[in-house]
C-alpha cells in the first residue's frame, strides 16, 4: 500500500483521472469515448470494449484493467508518477500501449 494519507491520495488520484480523461478526448478517435463518473474512468470502444480505470481509496492505488490485464498503480514520490506495483510500469505509458494496440495505431498521451 500506498504511503500517501486519504487527504494526500485523493488530492492526486482524482486531477489524474480528469487528466487522464482529458488526454483521451484530445485524441479526438470516434472508436473510444471517454467518461469518468464517481472515481471511475470508462473508457468505451466501438466494438463494445471497455477498459476501466478507477480510483480505490482503501488501498490507496489506482487500478486499470484492460482485457485480460489488470494493473495496481502506487503513487511514488520519487519519480512522480504512477507506478505499476509488480511491472514498474507507469499509468500513462501503459494506458497509451494499450490503446495503440487496441486502436492499432500509435497513441501518445499527454498530460
Amino acid at each position: 500500500m500506498s504511503g500517501l494519507t486519504e487527504t494526500e491520495y485523493d488530492d492526486r488520484a482524482h486531477p489524474e483521472l480528469l487528466a487522464l480523461r482529458d488526454a483521451i478526448d484530445a485524441l479526438d478517435d470516434d472508436d473510444v469515448d471517454a467518461d469518468l463518473e464517481a472515481g471511475i474512468l470508462t473508457l468505451e470502444f466501438s466494438d463494445d470494449d471497455r477498459f476501466v480505470i478507477n480510483s480505490h481509496r482503501a488501498a490507496r492505488q489506482i487500478w486499470m484493467a484492460a482485457g485480460r490485464e489488470a494493473w495496481h498503480f502506487d503513487w511514488d514520490p520519487g519519480v512522480g508518477q504512477w507506478v505499476a506495483t509488480r511491472t514498474g510500469a507507469e499509468l500513462w505509458a501503459t494506458l497509451a500501449r494499450r490503446l495503440s494496440d487496441k486502436l492499432g495505431k500509435p497513441v501518445v498521451l499527454r498530460p
